[in-house]
């Protein structure tokens, strides 16, 4: 298992290219024992949550980007599946509303971070903003930035002010007691095309596909750049990227499942050990207990 995040964890951005990483990769995994092995994982996993939760000296935040029909959704629902929900919160984020333009960019997801203790999963993330807008330049023009008054003058300064921004924000939740997990779920521009027929000819997922999707996906190139650019300029060692391969499903969960696993003990969490004054308490609490 640490053949996977070997391959894939990206912990130095210089040099990184996509084309180097193969979206149908399965590591020699078999479909057939990937529910087997996935299961195991979870079960592993749920030990670990207990202890991040009594310790409660960590965070674990899980950042999930990919392009559409790449199966964040469904990686999220498998991957977190045994877990206790009452330590997890997933948010999902869609277009900054209103009152989010009224704030930094950083503003909306900083309020939705996990407490200590807990895992919090964001399903899309802060890093829409050198996604989707590095694709799509006038969405800046509705933050009101100083200085910013036109596309024109959003230039490659203004983008690595903003990959800054990133790379300070997350060194500052990592040294105050925030784990991060990045990942980007690799998924081939053909094996889209399938999921969205799919989407089209199933009534059950009609609702999962918009006619904007197409719209998009004529843009695949730049939203390809953007993203490696992305991870060129935000990988480091305490926050680095993992580049999972997402044309096999079965395979993306179980990469998944064992990154998490993997981080959550590299944190050699253990269980807090009571004062001697409250251990006697519980003696004398277990004695009368007892006489009962």
């Amino acid at each position: 298992m640490s053949n996977i995040i070997n391959k894939f964890k990206i912990d130095n951005g210089k040099g990184f290219s996509l084309k180097d990483h193969d979206s149908a990769y399965a590591d020699g995994f078999e479909k057939d024992d990937a529910k087997d092995v996935l299961t195991a994982l979870i079960a592993e996993t749920s030990d670990l949550q207990t202890e991040l939760y009594a310790a409660n000296k960590y965070a674990l935040l899980i950042i999930f980007q990919a392009m559409d029909a790449a199966g964040k959704d469904s990686a999220i629902a498998h991957t977190l599946s045994g877990l206790n929900p009452q330590g997890c919160q997933v948010y999902s984020f869609k277009q900054p509303s209103t009152e989010d333009y009224q704030h930094d960019f950083l503003w909306r997801h900083y309020k939705t971070l996990p407490e200590r203790g807990r895992i919090g999963i964001h399903n899309r993330s802060h890093y829409e903003n050198v996604l989707i807008t590095k694709v799509h330049p006038e969405l800046i023009l509705k933050e009101k930035l100083p200085d910013i008054n036109n596309v024109k003058d959003i230039d490659s300064k203004f983008w690595n002010k903003r990959y800054q921004s990133i790379r300070a924000f997350e060194e500052h939740l990592t040294i105050n007691g925030t784990v991060i997990i990045k990942f980007f779920l690799n998924v081939s521009k053909d094996e889209q095309k399938a999921r969205f027929l799919q989407r089209i000819d199933d009534p059950k997922k009609n609702w999962k596909f918009s006619a904007s999707d197409i719209e998009e996906r004529k843009r695949w190139d730049d939203y390809m750049t953007a993203y490696q650019k992305a991870i060129q300029e935000t990988a480091t060692k305490d926050c680095p990227w993992y580049v999972i391969p997402a044309d096999k499903k079965w395979f993306t969960r179980i990469a998944i499942s064992n990154v998490i696993l993997q981080t959550l003990k590299d944190l050699k969490l253990k269980y807090p050990v009571l004062p001697k004054e409250e251990k006697d308490r519980l003696d004398e609490c277990k004695k009368m207990l007892v006489k009962e």
